[in-house]
């Protein structure tokens, strides 16, 4: 959800304080006369050069004078899927990482279909968070890319994917290989190449102070067809995402293998990361369960000051629905149906 706020003036309103006790009243700009407005802005320097600091230890009406914490509101999109994705990329979306950037801040791009878009109000910020699993495959399809000839399954599912009306077996394909949990194109340097690529896009449109490209991705745990996934988003740059790639669903479903893993380059690097976890909705219980994923063990300390450590923060909505409950599995919560 975006918001945006429209502010009207109606009226210029000018305060003046005179240089004695006695304080003027406020005028504005409509019932003042030029002259008036003239004296006014010759006085106004001198009282303010007059003003002084209120001592600390003296109360007074002033609570924010001196408030260092930050209290500027920015609107931006921790979720943002491109062609880099399997399930957006094999299903009509030709557009990468540079077109998302330029959309979120605002320019106007030629959509999947080829209708102008534009975001009436440009994004603060932005996280690519394409799915980890096999990165890039779509595009890579596209473009012919010279790792997919390497591999029987790579050449079958280009195949069938540049055939009309095979289009759909070669996402079959894709959705297999996560059921099964096998990488069918692992180390073929696939998903580095257009990690790479996807970070130097962030590079390129991150401008601190104006729009900030934050470095991410989407762990697609699925176990047993269930939710589990996780947007995984960097505090850093290119120069410390680029030493890992990122972790799949063919690697691990298990997201304490997922906070060993964030833990891991945190050290390694000395870069930052978050995870943000999403549809627990669709989870069958499991993204909130009382016990752990694999070993079955009742939750302690240890698992939720770690789970709290990576996970600070819970995305609640997206365009598909909401992420706490629904309404086939709390059918006592009247929440749970909310525009569902």
């Amino acid at each position: 959800m975006r918001h945006y706020l429209a502010f009207g003036l109606t009226s210029i309103a000018i305060l003046v304080l005179s240089a004695c006790d006695q304080q003027a009243p406020a005028v504005t700009k409509s019932e003042t006369s030029a002259p008036q407005q003239e004296s006014i802005a010759k006085a106004e320097p001198a009282a303010m050069a007059k003003q002084v600091a209120i001592p600390a230890d003296k109360k007074h009406y002033s609570p924010n004078v001196g408030d260092t914490f930050p209290d500027n509101v920015f609107f931006g999109d921790t979720h943002l899927h491109t062609s880099y994705s399997t399930d957006a990329g094999m299903v009509g979306n030709n557009l990468g990482p540079e077109e998302a950037y330029r959309i979120s801040r605002g320019e106007a791009v030629k959509a999947s279909f080829g209708e102008w878009v534009q975001l009436k109000r440009p994004l603060d910020f932005v996280v690519i968070a394409d799915h980890a699993e096999i990165l890039g495959l779509a595009p890579a399809i596209k473009e012919g890319a010279p790792q997919l000839q390497k591999s029987e399954w790579g050449k079958k599912v280009s195949k069938h994917a540049t055939t009309p009306g095979e289009e759909p077996k070669a996402f079959d394909m894709f959705v297999s290989s996560l059921t099964e949990g096998k990488n069918p194109l692992a180390g073929f340097g696939l998903v580095k190449t257009y990690w790479e690529k996807s970070t130097a896009a962030a590079e390129k449109f991150n401008e601190p102070g104006k729009f900030t490209a934050l470095i991410g991705f989407e762990w697609t745990s699925v176990p047993g067809g269930n939710n589990l996934h996780r947007n995984v988003i960097f505090r850093g740059d290119k120069s410390k995402a680029d030493q890992i790639v990122p972790l799949s669903a063919y690697d691990t479903v298990d997201p304490e293998d997922l906070w060993a893993w964030m833990a891991d380059y945190e050290k390694k690097t000395g870069g930052k990361m978050l995870a943000i976890p999403h549809n627990g909705n669709v989870s069958q219980g499991l993204m909130f369960d009382d016990v752990t994923l694999t070993t079955k063990e009742p939750l302690d300390k240890a698992y939720a000051e770690s789970r709290m450590r990576w996970e600070p923060l819970y995305e609640v909505t997206q365009m598909k629905g909401d992420g706490e409950a629904h309404p086939f599995l709390s059918p006592d919560d009247e929440f749970a149906d909310f525009e569902t």
